[in-house]
């Protein structure tokens, strides 16, 4: 099926992953952590609501503006409880097995904070793609962006746009390879951000790795 022009992406992936990082904070002891444990996943669920309706009303600037900040309260917090973790190794308050588990958290958080970003920013964000209706042009090189016209009528991608698993896959790849794989990063903004979630994804990586060998 080839999918219209202007089409509506749909919304609610990316909302679930910013769920997912506020349940993922509740694995988190609350000295590796700001505010209790279920702090940021009240604050997703709050903010979601009032985004959600700006959406279906068709106010993209308010939309855009709480996507914004709802993406960047959970960076802030994934970043300070990542400083929290670091500065804990040494002191030995925790457990071992509450640091490794901080740290998966953590590893996992980084992936979906990041591809809700690659999400928002590229292309202008999801409502200037969804309006262009096809996506030809942007911060990565897909490879449904570099078919011929033929190949892509033949798959009935012509009217292709990325969705947020793409961006959640472009994400998944920069924390396990540290680097995209399947598609060229081509904006200076991108190559940055795909630079500083490698750095975070190997941080935790580190830690995984050092606190297996000292449990060993």
């Amino acid at each position: 099926m080839t999918n219209a022009p202007n089409r509506l992406e749909p919304r609610w992936p990316a909302m679930l992953a910013l769920l997912a990082v506020g349940g993922l904070r509740l694995a988190l002891p609350e000295s590796l952590s700001v505010g209790p444990g279920w702090l940021l996943i009240t604050l997703v669920a709050v903010l979601i609501i009032p985004t959600v309706w700006a959406r279906q009303r068709g106010l993209d600037n308010l939309n855009k503006v709480l996507g914004y900040v709802l993406t960047s309260i959970v960076t802030l917090d994934m970043i300070w409880s990542l400083y929290l973790l670091i500065a804990a190794l040494p002191l030995h308050k925790e457990s071992p097995q509450d640091l490794l588990l901080s740290a998966t958290a953590l590893w996992i958080t980084n992936i979906l904070v990041f591809a809700s970003w690659y999400w928002r920013l590229d292309a202008g964000g999801p409502r200037a793609r969804e309006l262009r209706g096809v996506h030809t042009d942007g911060a990565f090189l897909f490879p449904q962006m570099t078919l011929d016209q033929q190949a892509k009528r033949d798959m009935g991608e012509q009217c292709w746009s990325p969705g947020f698993v793409d961006y959640l896959f472009l994400a998944f790849n920069t924390s396990t390879a540290f680097s995209p794989t399947d598609c060229p990063v081509l904006s200076r903004w991108a190559k940055l951000m795909m630079m500083v979630q490698a750095l975070i994804s190997f941080a935790t990586v580190a830690l995984l790795a050092a606190r297996a060998v000292n449990i060993l």
